[in-house]
């Protein structure tokens, strides 16, 4: 059974990489276009803010994505995001490698995400969790459910539980 992710069992210091999907996640999901084809996605500032908090605690954070956006990359360099892995197609292989480049333990990780293409990073670690709009066999698959809507201060919850349990505030 999954670890699951709450004030009360969560494993304090143990988790020291936070793994972000992008789209659905970090972002709402929605992409808006321009008649000329430019895109643009929208952001929440609180949710940039819990990374960025969450960082300075000494907790990494890596973006994981099957994107490939300028946007992605401006949106990580935003927030002191060292790491973005994009146009992943095999998200459980790049988890993998992600933790044994940094000689890390799956007890070690989070990965949060929305979509199927998330459930193979899933697999990779102990703690997981999704939106509440993520499709339904991601969240039949999250450790813990956010109350926040993706995009909407999803990440800035798992941010400050991992902080909270870790101490912080």
């Amino acid at each position: 059974m999954r670890n699951c992710l709450s004030m009360n069992n969560f494993p304090s210091a143990s988790i020291k990489l936070l793994m972000l999907d992008v789209d659905g996640t970090l972002s709402d999901g929605g992409m808006y276009f321009s008649a000329d084809g430019l895109v643009m996605k929208r952001f929440d500032v609180r949710d940039g803010k819990g990374v960025l908090l969450l960082q300075e605690s000494g907790v990494e954070v890596v973006f994981v994505t099957a994107d490939d956006s300028p946007i992605t990359t401006a949106r990580a360099r935003r927030l002191q995001v060292a790491q973005c892995e994009m146009n992943c197609m095999d998200k459980g292989e790049t988890v993998r490698q992600i933790l044994a480049d940094r000689g890390l333990s799956r007890a070690e990780a989070c990965y949060m995400g929305d979509d199927v293409n998330d459930l193979a990073a899933f697999a990779e670690v102990d703690y997981t969790v999704a939106p509440p709009e993520a499709v339904p066999e991601v969240r039949a698959a999250a450790g813990y459910i956010t109350r926040a809507s993706a995009g909407h201060g999803a990440v800035r919850e798992v941010c400050d539980l991992l902080r909270q349990a870790q101490g912080g505030c």
